[in-house]
């Protein structure tokens, strides 16, 4: 008798080789450059429940370019694999054609000129337009949102994440969890949740004071979906007050709790559950470390490192789904689920063009109206990009919107050194593209943006780059606690993936002089999100649009500052 992992493989195996993977109908449509709307839905229903999935939206409401990451190492048992292949490496492993829409949606080669060519992806209209399609073919479908979704914009900002609230709310997704909504302060959210027309889940939210599950974010939720009892687990961002600031919501505490995981498992599948869903804004890395410790969990919807795969990673008897980010993809998964066995599925992986997919008139016009306050102040445009100028954020080390950000700070806040937040999220601009205040806020953002300048000591900063860096190349994914690495500016070093913490940043450089840092001596530097409820100094993008403004057209110089070794 074949086993239900065996089965699990061969029906992955078989989505691959006869179409019903979703990604392979329209990767070959991609390379005959056919792509319509019809097209780019079409899926055979399969078995009794589907899922929709999109996560890390980073309150994008409109369409944008989101060039996907050019370096995305990984390390200890996830080197070489997905999510860390990239670029010809990643079109090769999944079959697609150098130059198709699929080439530009899923890596980062000859962005700009495939951009001019397919245009926008995303657009919240867009998404409605593809939820509202798969509800027609199965209307109880679960929509499912991941997290990241109140935080990202001027309009998100400015409202306190109401923008957001509205437009999701007229999406009706069934469920969320949470990550960068916290910073909002707790008693901004624990308002929004409150009057949340669907359940708002966390099964790692804990009141801090008591260390008991919080009374606001249940754990899981019960559904019925193809006559099938569905339950739904929702997973928080594990590190909070690590990555963020935890004095903005001082009455939680977080974790990854796996043996809590665990008795949710336990517990749901002795209420009768049928299939389990975890909705999960850990990182593609701990969903998978989770998978393989946690049991009983039928499949997990990845979110926070905005990965897009094309297909489903297995762990053992876990089906993993990563969906993108930024509104760029949404995610539909179909199973076949009998006797409280998931037996099958089917994936597609729907990628936003927003040439292709008509805006539904509903949602966009309640988009402009959310926007329509501030628009004068969205279009204003501050400067432009030069002919040969992308400007982009995405990937392990310095992007080049981090550059210009960078650049800022050492201008505008007379800085020797500057140091950005390796953050993921933030659309791009192509060359020749103005630089609007809208751009600015795309990628600044949040509710601690104010831009410091302290007086540092080299031996410091080695300390905060090894920090960073254990964060991010940690071989356990449970000890990767933060983002990509922190982007620096006037400086220089040499990284070693491989080293362990404390040894893997060698060769510091003040770029300016060219002398190596001296671990005794002061610098001036400049940076921004500082997790310290103190920190003082003139708002980020205000810096930034300052010194855009200065410059008119953006051309900056290749980074070459960092050089990586052990990959």
């Amino acid at each position: 008798m074949i086993s239900r992992r065996d089965f699990l493989q061969t029906s992955m195996a078989a989505a691959a080789l006869y179409g019903t993977s979703g990604f392979g109908n329209w990767a070959r449509l991609a390379a005959q450059q056919s792509l319509t709307q019809d097209k780019l839905l079409e899926f055979d229903t399969f078995g009794n429940v589907s899922l929709i999935h999109i996560t890390d939206i980073h309150a994008q409401l409109k369409p944008i370019y989101f060039r996907e990451p050019e370096i995305n190492i990984g390390v200890g048992g996830n080197k070489g694999v997905v999510p860390h292949v990239t670029g010809a490496d990643f079109r090769k492993l999944y079959g697609i054609d150098d130059g198709s829409p699929s080439a530009y949606a899923l890596s980062y080669n000859d962005f700009s000129a495939l951009a001019k060519a397919y245009g926008r992806v995303g657009g919240l209209d867009r998404v409605a337009t593809v939820v509202k399609s798969i509800r027609a073919a199965r209307p109880d479908a679960l929509l499912l949102d991941g997290g990241d979704t109140w935080h990202g914009s001027y309009t998100c900002y400015q409202t306190q994440g109401q923008d957001m609230v509205n437009v999701m709310n007229a999406l009706k997704p069934d469920a969320m969890t949470f990550h960068w909504e916290f910073t909002l302060g707790s008693e901004r959210v624990n308002e929004i949740v409150e009057g949340l027309p669907f359940a708002a889940l966390g099964q790692n939210i804990f009141d801090a004071e008591w260390n008991e599950p919080s009374d606001l974010f249940p754990p899981y939720k019960f559904y019925e979906s193809g006559g099938v009892k569905v339950a739904v687990i929702g997973q928080a961002f594990p590190y909070m007050p690590i990555a963020n600031p935890g004095w903005m919501f001082p009455e939680y505490s977080f974790g990854i709790r796996d043996e809590h995981m665990q008795e949710m498992v336990n517990e749901v599948r002795a209420q009768g559950a049928e299939l389990v869903v975890c909705l999960s804004h850990n990182g593609f890395d701990v969903d998978k470390q989770m998978a393989g410790r946690v049991t009983g969990i039928d499949v997990i919807l990845s979110g926070h490192t905005h990965d897009a795969l094309p297909e489903p990673v297995i762990v053992g008897d876990t089906i993993i789904v990563a969906s993108g980010s930024n509104g760029k993809f949404v995610s539909r998964i179909d199973l076949d689920v009998r006797n409280g066995k998931m037996l099958g599925f089917r994936h597609k992986l729907i990628p936003i063009f927003s040439d292709v997919i008509t805006p539904d008139a509903d949602m966009a016009a309640l988009i402009d109206e959310q926007r329509a306050p501030y628009e004068s102040e969205l279009s204003e445009v501050i400067g432009r990009t030069g002919d040969a100028q992308t400007l982009y954020r995405r990937g392990n080390f310095n992007g080049t919107w981090d550059d210009l950000i960078c650049d800022a700070l050492i201008s505008e806040r007379e800085a020797d050194i500057a140091m950005s937040p390796g953050v993921r999220w933030g659309p791009s601009i192509l060359p020749g593209q103005d630089i609007t205040r809208e751009d600015i806020w795309n990628v600044t953002s949040m509710t601690y943006g104010e831009a410091y300048r302290n007086e540092m000591t080299g031996e410091f900063l080695h300390v905060v780059l090894e920090d960073v860096a254990d964060n991010l190349f940690n071989p356990d994914p449970y000890y990767q606690q933060g983002g990509d690495m922190v982007r620096v500016g006037g400086l220089g070093y040499r990284i070693d993936v491989t080293k362990p913490q404390g040894s893997r940043i060698t060769e510091m450089t003040l770029l300016k002089t060219g002398e190596a840092i001296d671990p005794s001596k002061t610098y001036q530097v400049a940076g921004w999100a500082s997790v310290n409820e103190d920190t003082e100094g003139p708002k980020i993008w205000d810096v930034v649009e300052s010194h855009i403004a200065k410059q008119g057209t953006i051309s900056l110089d290749p980074n070459n500052s960092v050089k990586v070794v052990g990959v």
